[in-house]
C-alpha cells in the first residue's frame, strides 16, 4: 500500500483519471490518503478523513511512507482558521492555501506557517458562526473552499472546522445522527436534508435560529424554512422538499 499528502492548496479529485472527468470532490492542503491504485499520470485514493475516493493527479501530491501517514493519523487535527494563508518552504517560496486546510502535515512537508489555526473541538453554538465564513460562496460541485463549494462539502467543512467529522456526500450524511420528528425540536446547527421526486437525499443544510437554514444553493445562501421544505426568499418559492431534520452533535 502506498500513501500521500496534498502540498497544494486545492487540487481537484475526479470520478475518472482524466483532467475532463466530473469533480467529485477536492483535496485541500495537508489531506492525507491511502493510494488505492498507481497509473502513470493518476492515482486513485482514499482519503483518512471520510474514505472519500477518487482519482487525483500524480503531480498534485507528494508521496509519504506507512509510518508517516500512521503518525498523521494519531495526530491531533490542526486546521487553518483564515478565509486565505500561505506557506512557505525553505526556499520561501508561498503556497496559497485555503480555509480548513489540515496542517498536521507542515513539518513533513518541510513548510511553515504563521497565521491562524484551530485543534479544538468546539460547542455546538459555534457551528453557525462558522457557517457565516462561506456566505455568498459560489456553488461548486465538489468544490470545499469559499472559493466554490457544495452543499455537503459546506456541511462536511463547517463541522470539520468545530472538530467534528461526518461523511462527504448528504445522502451518507443523512445515515449519521438521530431523527426529529419536527422542526420545533431542532437546534442551531443540526442538518436539514432534502430528497428528490424519487425519494433520494439529494441537498443538505445548517439550522439557524428562528426558522431559518444556511445552505450553498447557487450560492451560499439564507433562507427560510418550513415543514414543506426551504422557501426561497427571492424566487418567493420553495426550492426544496423537506426529508429529514438530523441532530448530529
Amino acid at each position: 500500500m502506498q500513501y500521500g499528502i496534498c502540498n497544494l492548496g486545492i487540487v481537484p479529485i475526479r470520478i475518472e483519471p482524466s483532467d475532463p472527468s466530473e469533480m467529485v470532490t477536492q483535496a485541500l492542503y495537508g489531506d492525507y490518503f491511502k493510494v488505492l491504485e498507481q497509473r502513470k499520470k493518476w492515482s486513485r485514493i482514499r482519503f483518512a478523513f471520510d474514505k472519500y475516493e477518487g482519482w487525483i493527479d500524480n503531480k498534485q501530491y507528494v508521496e509519504i511512507s506507512e509510518s508517516h501517514y500512521k503518525s498523521l493519523l494519531d495526530s491531533k487535527a490542526r486546521l487553518s482558521t483564515d478565509l486565505v494563508e500561505y506557506v512557505s518552504d525553505e526556499k520561501n517560496n508561498l503556497y496559497p492555501i485555503p480555509l480548513g486546510s489540515e496542517l498536521t502535515g507542515l513539518k513533513l512537508l518541510g513548510h511553515n506557517y504563521e497565521g491562524n489555526c484551530s485543534n479544538d473541538k468546539k460547542e455546538k453554538s459555534n457551528i453557525v458562526q462558522t457557517a457565516f465564513l462561506y456566505l455568498n460562496a459560489p456553488y461548486l460541485w465538489g468544490g470545499k473552499t469559499p472559493f466554490g463549494i457544495d452543499c455537503s462539502g459546506f456541511t462536511q467543512m463547517v463541522y470539520k472546522l468545530n472538530g467534528y467529522k461526518i461523511l462527504r456526500d448528504a445522502s451518507k450524511q443523512a445515515t449519521l445522527g438521530h431523527a426529529l420528528s419536527f422542526i420545533e425540536e431542532s437546534e442551531p446547527g443540526d442538518l436539514a436534508f432534502f430528497d428528490n421526486s424519487e425519494g433520494d437525499i439529494i441537498h443538505v443544510g445548517i439550522i439557524m435560529e428562528d426558522n431559518y437554514i444556511i445552505h450553498a444553493h447557487g450560492k451560499v445562501r439564507i433562507d427560510r424554512l418550513d415543514h414543506s421544505g426551504i422557501y426561497n426568499v427571492d424566487k418567493n418559492i420553495h426550492t426544496h422538499k423537506l426529508r429529514v431534520i438530523k441532530k448530529i452533535i
